[in-house]
């Protein structure tokens, strides 16, 4: 995790479109200016930054799903809970299962763990357009490169 460039997911493991499943993995660093105000002295995940990494993970399935050839953007959170403190330095698994894909829209339910244990989950829904730029696809394809989501599902042919 880079949290100050919001790159939430260091390697997504298992991926599945058709399936409509995705698995990635997440490590919370150390050290960020992010835990200077969050808080001082007591550092901790902002909740804020647990729910990215669920729309990031899901959003990776999503991308894959259409195979790079149209975006995703997070548009609503439902039905999130935050179970537990992270702090730094953890190990989390982040999932993500399609619950439904259609009309430009995706939900997702998302579920973050430490541990083997859930610190966190969310409903979310994803608005899917056209990428706005060619430049954007190309900078999700180099982040796709960077977090191991293997180039059979960059093809937007």
């Amino acid at each position: 995790m880079r949290l100050e460039y919001f790159q939430m997911v260091d390697r997504v493991v298992a991926l599945d479109p058709a399936g409509g499943t995705v698995r990635a993995d997440c490590h919370v660093p150390e050290a960020s200016p992010v835990f200077e105000g969050h808080f001082p002295g007591h550092p901790l995940l902002p909740g804020v930054l647990m729910i990215e990494t669920l729309a990031q993970t899901g959003g990776w399935l999503l991308l894959a799903r259409t195979r790079f050839a149209r975006m995703v953007f997070l548009a609503q959170v439902r039905e999130a809970k935050l179970r537990s403190f992270v702090a730094p330095g953890r190990a989390l698994v982040a999932s993500a299962r399609l619950v439904h894909d259609g009309s430009g829209y995706a939900v997702m339910e998302g579920r973050l763990e430490a541990d083997g244990k859930r610190v966190a989950d969310a409903e979310l829904t994803f608005r899917i357009v056209a990428f706005p730029t060619p430049d954007l696809r190309a900078q999700m394809l180099d982040a796709a490169r960077r977090v191991g989501v293997a180039e059979e599902w960059w093809d937007a042919g």
